[in-house]
């Protein structure tokens, strides 16, 4: 089991960027699948993205690739999703998720598919 905290939410102009962090209890952390959604007011919970135990394979929802990163430090439990380019539609309140199968088949997109998340940080992009 793991029990998870996302920090560095906020507000920003567009164009700006955050940093948002997860912090991961536990020390099998390196088991889990990690991903980020985000959830806007009226809309479901949506995949931005994901990273394999050894950080070797990532996957990015079209509507943030080339802008958003995600990146894992398994030794200080932590999962990272750097945001550059912010836009307004990017608003949302931002969650972390882990899951212990294996990364493939896509499953990773799925937030019904996650078995832990952290309480969400909101971000706040405004024009």
């Amino acid at each position: 089991q793991v029990h998870l905290v996302e920090s560095g939410g906020g507000t920003v102009q567009a164009g700006g960027s955050l940093r948002l962090s997860c912090a991961a209890s536990g020390r099998t952390f390196s088991i889990y699948v990690m991903g980020w959604f985000r959830q806007a007011p009226g809309r479901e919970r949506e995949f931005v993205a994901a990273i394999s135990r050894s950080s070797g394979s990532t996957d990015y929802a079209d509507s943030v690739k080339g802008r958003f990163t995600i990146s894992r430090d398994n030794a200080k439990n932590t999962v990272d999703l750097q945001m550059n380019s912010l836009e307004p539609e990017d608003t949302a309140v931002y969650y972390c998720a882990g899951d212990r199968r294996a990364y493939g088949s896509n499953w990773y997109r799925r937030s019904a598919e996650y078995a832990y998340w952290g309480q969400g940080t909101q971000v706040t992009v405004s024009s």
